[in-house]
């Protein structure tokens, strides 16, 4: 099995979509599209790899902070798209505002809160809607077979990942798959938050803010349950929200299909 999980220097939690298999038995070409963390620390070994593995379009989903702050790097001859989910970081990844820290410290809950409250407002937000709508434009444009498109936030877990969720359900892949994909997450940064945990341990953080942060910094079913649950309530199902909100024709999802399922 070729690893679905993209070794570059600088660069966390890039990941190929390729190799999922459809309900009806196809399966996602490789090296057609991946997913990923932030793009602002690449090196130039890993623009080298980036642009060898077939890199064409980078479709950056952060806030206009989170651009200012960290610029992507990609190689010359990609295509950058931004098209922000949120106007501003909803999933407080980048930075905590002192009222939720202050709250944090006491209440274990309010980062699991927080991060549902953004996962029900990428359902419903009509901005959201409309840049996820976007991110399937250059999905449908990105028609050359040797061309990769690769899109991200700053973690590659939030925003990310409900863009994988939206592309894989469109595609036809089985929700089985799709949640695994989705919690793989963890696996990759497994490293990095046993590493936070332990310094904010060491710096006398509270049980309630280290649970927060966790929460915060991670990916859990019941946020993707949230999501489900918000999509039941808008439209009844995921097939009559990619149609109604995010407005996919048939004629949309039978060209998607062409372009990045094989036999």
């Amino acid at each position: 099995m070729r690893s679905r999980i993209l070794q570059l220097q600088k660069g966390g939690n890039f990941r190929e979509l390729g190799g999922y298999q459809t309900i009806s038995g196809e399966t996602i070409k490789w090296h057609k599209i991946i997913r990923s963390a932030k793009l602002a620390d690449l090196t130039d070994a890993d623009l080298t790899f980036l642009s060898d593995y077939g890199l064409k379009y980078d479709i950056d989903f952060r806030s206009p902070e989170e651009k200012a702050t960290s610029p992507d790097r990609v190689p010359n001859h990609a295509k950058y798209l931004f098209i922000p989910v949120f106007s501003t970081d909803e999933t407080q990844n980048s930075k905590q505002t002192d009222r939720l820290q202050r709250k944090m410290d006491t209440d274990p809950t309010t980062g699991r809160q927080q991060m549902q409250r953004a996962y029900q407002d990428i359902i419903t937000n009509p901005h959201s809607q409309k840049a996820y709508r976007s991110f399937f434009d250059v999905l449908l444009e990105n028609d050359d077979e040797k061309s990769t498109l690769l899109f991200h936030c700053t973690a590659g877990k939030d925003r990310t990942g409900m863009g994988a969720v939206f592309f894989l359900s469109a595609l036809g892949v089985n929700e089985d798959t799709i949640k695994a994909d989705y919690l793989l997450t963890n696996k990759v940064i497994q490293p990095q938050q046993a590493a936070m945990i332990k310094s904010l341990k060491l710096q006398g953080a509270s049980s309630a803010f280290i649970q927060s942060m966790r929460d915060l910094q991670s990916v859990q079913i019941s946020f993707y349950n949230t999501a489900m649950d918000q999509i039941q309530k808008t439209s009844g199902d995921m097939p009559t929200y990619l149609h109604d909100y995010l407005n996919l024709s048939k004629n949309n999802i039978q060209d998607l299909r062409h372009i990045y399922l094989e036999n």
